[in-house]
């Protein structure tokens, strides 16, 4: 039987503003992720080095 994901913590990307879940492979470090994905990541670089 699959687990139900009702509670587990979102937060909302800022380069994106859409909400992301939490995954297991952030466990460790749920608290420093910032972006829902690596391309808004880049994106972000991208922005600040202009």
């Amino acid at each position: 039987m699959a687990h139900k994901k009702l509670n587990l913590p979102s937060k909302t990307c800022p380069v994106c503003k859409r909400p992301f879940m939490w995954r297991k492979k952030w466990q460790r470090d749920w608290e420093n992720v910032k972006y829902c994905s690596e391309r808004c990541k880049r994106e972000a670089k991208r922005k600040i080095g202009v």
